[in-house]
């Protein structure tokens, strides 16, 4: 059987799976005791009470139909009345004599085995009424001297307050399922605020954090802290690395442009020209790449149509082909407004590097906004698509790289600053113009 149902229906935070691990047990258990032992308990105790009233019943029947005549049987009624508690009447009074059928309340359940028994027990009655009255039982029967009326208190045939037990028990397991839900809620606590720091350092920012909970969440915590500190020595061992070799190289790269500036020109040297723009433009690339990694800005709240519109001027004034589908949204989403323009500077580079024109949207989700930038070039082939965000990677039958040399970071770089915003990008193919579709996932 398919239960993928299932998942829709079901909790998916964490508190909802807790309370539900709570209070359903507790609702199980109360159905069950309610079925098994609270009806069957009072049916059986209400079936021996009316069993007890029928013999008694049946007393007042054999005295009447023993006695002379009238009068004798409503002397023998008077003196029994007192003794067993009964109010009888012989002949009955004309309303309920002539009444016909059982009368109960809608949710009178035990009074289903009080008409069952007296019925099944005694064949002379005419009629039960169990609304009749002030909490009383009226019993008309068929008597030789004519119709008996007898009237007795309801709590001698069925156990006075049944539901007592019952809203006992829901009181009881509510009172309980809060203490307990107040107890785990200590112990999520934790978890969420471990949960949160988590998703906090996977955007690129470090919020603060204590271990605490229990035993295996302390370890968890540890474990994260320890790992969050060590990332964090390699960001920054990547980062001075990366600097340091950069500024390095660039002393040697100028006196290389220095002495071949003072060399005869020839096919030599402007060959060994294009080595060290080569190189420099690679230096760059390693000091914009380790910059990314060691420059966080704090996150603002901006609208998302009009940062993209600014981009995308930027663009045009720099002489690209490029354009905007119309975009008049006034919604805002919160980022690092120089990372993302970094990020989407760099598409329209290469869509602009390796095509002639890209055209640029922006459309809203549930989950967050998703800018896509289209272009006519080559593409990328599907197989290829995860490798070509990889750092340093250069895909040349995709890419034609005779177009502008690039050193394979462009891509990589807008992927490291989405995933900091919790975001993610995605290439595909472009059905409008035909090469590179690449969409910026960026959630609300």
């Amino acid at each position: 059987m398919n239960f993928r149902w299932l998942k829709q229906v079901m909790p998916r935070g964490l508190y909802g799976r807790a309370a539900m691990i709570l209070i359903l047990p507790v609702v199980t258990i109360q159905l069950v005791v309610s079925v098994v032992f609270i009806q069957r308990h009072f049916e059986r105790v209400t079936r021996q009470m009316t069993l007890g009233m029928v013999r008694e019943i049946v007393l007042l029947d054999q005295v009447v139909t023993e006695a002379p005549d009238l009068a004798t049987a409503r002397s023998r009624l008077f003196a029994l009345d007192h003794t067993l508690g009964f109010s009888t009447h012989l002949p009955a009074p004309p309303v309920q004599a002539t009444r016909q059928g059982d009368r109960r309340g809608v949710l009178d359940l035990t009074g289903i085995v009080v008409l069952a028994t007296l019925r099944n027990n005694l064949t002379a009655i005419r009629s039960i009424d169990l609304v009749a009255g002030d909490n009383q039982v009226t019993v008309v029967l068929e008597t030789p001297k004519g119709p008996l009326s007898v009237v007795f208190p309801r709590g001698r045939v069925s156990a006075s307050n049944p539901h007592q037990l019952l809203v006992l028990m829901v009181f009881v397991s509510f009172l309980m399922t809060l203490i307990a839900f107040i107890f785990l809620r200590n112990q999520l606590r934790p978890i969420r605020r471990l949960a949160r720091a988590a998703e906090e350092f996977g955007k690129g920012r470090n919020v603060p954090y204590r271990v605490g909970g229990a035993i295996e969440v302390r370890s968890a915590g540890s474990a994260f802290l320890d790992m969050r500190a060590r990332i964090e020595r390699q960001i920054e061992q990547r980062t001075l690395m990366l600097s340091g070799v950069s500024h390095d190289l660039r002393t040697p790269l100028t006196r290389l442009r220095l002495g071949l500036s003072m060399l005869p020109e020839g096919p030599e040297v402007a060959a060994m020209e294009r080595d060290v723009e080569e190189m420099g433009r690679l230096v760059d690339a390693f000091l914009d790449f380790a910059r990314e990694g060691a420059t966080r800005g704090e996150p603002e709240t901006r609208e998302i149509c009009g940062f993209v519109r600014e981009v995308v001027e930027d663009a045009q004034r720099a002489g690209h082909d490029v354009t905007l589908d119309p975009c008049e949204s006034v919604e805002t989403a919160t980022f690092r407004a120089d990372a993302l323009r970094r990020a989407l500077e760099n598409l329209l580079s290469n869509a602009t590097r390796y095509g002639n024109r890209a055209e640029v949207s922006v459309s809203i989700a549930q989950r967050g906004w998703r800018i896509a930038v289209h272009d006519d070039g080559p593409g990328i082939p599907s197989e290829r698509r995860e490798e070509a965000m990889r750092p340093f990677t250069r895909l040349d039958p995709a890419r034609n790289q005779d177009l502008g040399q690039g050193v394979g970071l462009g891509l990589s770089i807008a992927a490291d600053i989405l995933r900091s915003h919790g975001g993610s990008l995605k290439l595909g193919q472009s059905e409008r113009l035909g090469g590179l579709l690449a969409e910026m996932i960026l959630p609300r």
